[in-house]
């Protein structure tokens, strides 16, 4: 993972968690409009129509939901669609050629890189945003507050016993613990995998959901439970889940942006269709809306904007499909 770096973290948290796209009337103006001193002006841009189809991570879903949401007032007569299958089940539509971009928060794979080529699919790699991904437990659970990494892999790794708090640490409840995890598509779950399994099979008692809402509610409803998912759906959630910090770090926007979070901190993700963004002038259009309000909308619903350079950057590689 590149090294995160600094930024800030907006004060109020939105309900575009949870946006829904719908489009809003505008009025067009005559882009040959004459202002009072007879210079040409051009008010408005050029209206466009077409329809933009996306799929991937639960956990980019809020920047994306939310920017659709916006792009729908400025473009109406353009549909984009984006629906959450996970980060590797928007891949495998993606490679399937049935999407314009697949929304990632890991990395892609060697294997589904090589997928791409064989089905002759050009892309591009474009950063969104910093996600921390955190640990939380219910409300009620008093014990737990910090873990260690090493504490953590305890809980998370399958070793054949049925877990209890008290395994962990002998001063804790003799109580089963509960799991709530990110299903085997999910990016979240493939990073976790990563940094703390390091290859090792997860838990056999977890709960499974592609749906960080399904997460949350299970977490919330079990004083046992402890779950994992991006950093947005927590700071949605904080007055009914508890945060764990990780060797003595909890994660903020501050602990995310820095890297002190580590291993948990990590890069969001849009993947593009070269293709789609050269034929498609709606793809190029919201692509470009994308990366040039990422960094306002990633902050918006929780998580770390990107360098204004990193979205610049961003902004050149798309142009240079153009």
């Amino acid at each position: 993972m590149k090294q995160v770096k600094y930024g800030t973290l907006a004060a109020t948290l939105t309900a575009a968690l949870f946006l829904a796209a719908c489009g809003d009337d505008t009025e067009n103006t005559d882009a040959n409009a004459t202002n009072d001193a007879g210079e040409e002006t051009a008010e408005t841009e050029a209206t466009l129509a077409g329809e933009v189809l996306g799929d991937g991570s639960s956990t980019v879903a809020p920047i994306t939901e939310g920017l659709v949401e916006e792009y729908s007032a400025a473009q109406p007569d353009v549909r984009v669609s984006v629906g959450i299958s996970g980060t590797g089940g928007g891949f495998e539509k993606f490679i399937n050629g049935e999407t314009d971009f697949s929304n990632a928060s890991r990395e892609i794979k060697d294997e589904e890189v090589q997928k791409l080529n064989e089905a002759g699919i050009a892309y591009t790699e474009l950063e969104l945003a910093y996600d921390g991904l955190s640990i939380v437990v219910n409300p009620e659970n008093t014990w737990a507050q910090n873990l260690t990494l090493d504490q953590l892999k305890k809980i998370w790794i399958e070793d054949g016993t049925v877990k209890k708090w008290s395994d962990i640490d002998p001063s804790w409840p003799a109580e089963e613990i509960v799991f709530y995890s990110p299903g085997s598509d999910s990016g979240t779950y493939d990073y976790f995998d990563e940094v703390v399994l390091e290859g090792a099979d997860l838990v056999k008692a977890a709960t499974l959901s592609e749906d960080d809402n399904v997460l949350v509610q299970g977490v919330r409803g079990d004083k046992n439970a402890i779950g994992f998912f991006g950093y947005a759906y927590y700071l949605a959630n904080k007055e009914t889940l508890k945060a764990v910090s990780i060797d003595g770090v909890l994660p903020s926007g501050e602990t995310i942006a820095s890297g002190e979070y580590t291993p948990l901190s990590r890069s969001l993700y849009v993947y593009v269709n070269n293709e789609s963004v050269k034929s498609e002038e709606a793809v190029y259009d919201f692509m470009k809306y994308t990366l040039e309000n990422a960094g306002e909308m990633s902050e918006l619903v929780g998580y770390v904007p990107l360098n204004d350079d990193e979205y610049e950057a961003g902004l050149q590689l798309l142009e240079g499909l153009r």
